[in-house]
């Protein structure tokens, strides 16, 4: 690679390192799940922190970096400078050290126009305390009831996950990959569409290699 090719996504990760600590560090269920409904971006959604981080991200850098980026097929990355990237947001705390990425033949494409491709991942505390189920029915009213969603999966089990009630924003994790890092990443199949065809495969990261790619953390 030459160094011409290096300065592509330098000033992305100058713009990145410098922005990106001004994020909200502490993240209340309530008052983000609130505050993204106002805003009416993701609330419904379960897994709220992971959106709250989005959300926040593209208040910060929007007019920094364009959103979305660019789109391969039906795929649409989150944000674009000079390369693409996406968000993602992971609990420090989980056995499950693996992390989805995105559909894999995107990815291919998006590092074949430009060289590389970014991921922003955050890296989260994440606390559970909702024994009583309260923060759950909580969001439950709030959306109207369940969705379709939640009473299919209620039909083929009768386990429910327990809610993330806070999060708390430890680091975040500035990756670049590209084409000869390929072999390093993991491939999830996803099963098969209600028509019967398969899903598109997407990329895996397993964080405890992820030394063997050029990355960059921010500690907050």
């Amino acid at each position: 690679m030459t160094k011409a090719f290096q300065k592509i996504y330098t000033k992305d990760i100058e713009i990145l390192k410098k922005e990106l600590p001004e994020l909200p560090q502490n993240w209340d269920g309530k008052e983000c799940i609130l505050k993204l409904k106002a805003a009416d971006y993701n609330w419904k959604q379960m897994e709220w922190w992971a959106f709250y981080f989005e959300y926040e991200v593209k208040k910060l850098l929007a007019d920094k970096f364009s959103f979305p980026g660019d789109r391969y097929n039906n795929v649409c990355f989150d944000l674009k400078r000079t390369i693409n990237w996406d968000l993602k947001a992971k609990a420090i705390k989980s056995d499950e050290t693996k992390i989805i990425l995105n559909d894999k033949s995107a990815m291919d494409m998006s590092i074949e126009k430009s060289g590389c491709h970014g991921e922003i991942i955050a890296l989260c505390d994440v606390e559970y305390n909702d024994i009583n189920r309260t923060f759950q029915k909580w969001h439950t009213e709030l959306k109207g009831g369940k969705s379709d969603y939640e009473l299919a999966r209620e039909d083929r089990t009768s386990v429910s996950r327990y809610r993330k009630t806070k999060a708390e924003l430890i680091e975040i994790v500035l990756l670049i990959l590209k084409k000869d890092d390929i072999d390093f990443l993991l491939t999830m199949k996803q099963g098969r569409n209600s028509n019967g065809k398969p899903r598109p495969e997407k990329y895996m990261l397993n964080l405890e290699k992820i030394d063997k790619f050029e990355n960059y953390v921010i500690k907050l």
